[in-house]
């Protein structure tokens, strides 16, 4: 049998016009607030249109529109279509998944808590959200998690079903959580078959 055709074209960064191949700044490096330096994602989906968007399920229980969700802390550019995610989203899908089942109810993420551009105003610091792989969970079912009891209770949780996962603790402070549960899956970028990874495809 042949396998379906993935539900969103697949984008070379490195391919794309400006501004947005500024903005995005694909296989660039990103420094963080620890010293630790990263090179970003080079491949991404295409979203066309919102529609497109709240159409297409990443996962079982989350679709595209929860991951690209963001205000006007992105750059214009960047809220036009067609708009670009990392291709690594589904990987942080698959993850939320197992959180998802095991708290038994919906996960809801934030605005500008899913995929932030390394342009957005938030993206500081080297943030995971710049890779599509980290989520701010404002709400399970109807529960708000606004108090720190709440945030620590499933994030520990989310430790223990996702233990390759950094889950911040609570507090005010730079780096901390006081009104929403962050959960990432760390530096990932996602390579589609048939990319390549090169600059060039010359001989040699």
């Amino acid at each position: 049998m042949t396998a379906p055709p993935p539900p969103l074209p697949v984008v070379d960064g490195l391919e794309l016009p400006e501004p947005q191949r500024a903005l995005l700044n694909p296989g660039g490096l990103l420094a963080g607030r620890d010293g630790e330096t990263h090179r970003l994602p080079r491949y991404f989906y295409r979203i066309d249109s919102w529609e497109q968007a709240l159409a297409t399920p990443v996962s079982p229980n989350f679709g595209l529109w929860e991951f690209v969700d963001v205000d006007v802390r992105e750059p214009a550019a960047l809220r036009m279509f067609p708009r670009y995610v990392p291709t690594a989203v589904s990987l942080l899908a698959a993850a939320l998944e197992t959180f998802r089942g095991e708290v038994g109810m919906p996960v809801r993420i934030a605005a500008n808590g899913g995929y932030r551009s390394p342009s957005h105003a938030l993206s500081t610091g080297g943030s995971p959200h710049c890779w599509a792989t980290a989520a701010d969970i404002y709400r399970l079912g109807s529960e708000y998690l606004d108090t720190p009891a709440r945030i620590e209770r499933y994030g520990t949780i989310a430790r223990r079903v996702l233990p390759f996962a950094r889950v911040r603790p609570t507090g005010a402070a730079i780096g901390l959580a006081d009104d929403h549960l962050h959960v990432d899956i760390g530096y990932v970028t996602a390579v589609p078959r048939g990319a390549s990874e090169r600059d060039d495809e010359s001989p040699g």
